[in-house]
């Protein structure tokens, strides 16, 4: 009786089916490798989305105070610079410039922001007409004709 039941117990492990030490330590050894290349590569989106979010939020700034100083009209010649508030880590300086031609002046803005302890820029050049001198010309032309 004692026979038969150890010859049972003997079946019923060998007909069980597990991981042998080999080929745990392999599949240890394969996680090992493939674990830190995945950890690099999920820190390295994280840094390659902070650095986007940082230029997107540029983007929309400097394009922000182009239109707060086009929307003045005809600015005056000379430099401005400030924040865009006390917890932002964005500055704005615009310079405003004359051109050779009379009635056109030159308008850049540049918006700055440290970024992993170096300072990061965008600029936007554009020029400002103004309007008062096409409307004289069109009043002196009808006037003569």
């Amino acid at each position: 009786m004692i026979i038969a039941l150890r010859g049972k117990i003997n079946n019923t492990f060998k007909n069980k089916r597990g991981f042998t030490l080999l080929e745990v330590v392999v599949a240890l050894s394969i996680a090992a490798i493939a674990f830190p290349a995945l950890l690099k590569a999920f820190s390295e989106g994280i840094k390659s989305y902070s650095l986007i979010e940082n230029k997107t939020t540029a983007y929309y700034l400097l394009r922000l105070k182009m239109g707060q100083v086009e929307m003045t009209g005809y600015p005056d010649v000379g430099s401005e610079e400030g924040d865009f508030g006390t917890d932002s880590r964005f500055r704005w300086a615009t310079e405003v410039t004359d051109t050779d031609t009379d009635g056109l002046r030159q308008v850049t803005v540049v918006i700055t922001w440290e970024e992993r302890g170096q300072e990061k820029s965008l600029q936007l050049s554009t020029y400002i007409a103004d309007r008062t001198i096409e409307q004289q010309t069109d009043q002196q032309q009808q006037q003569q004709g």
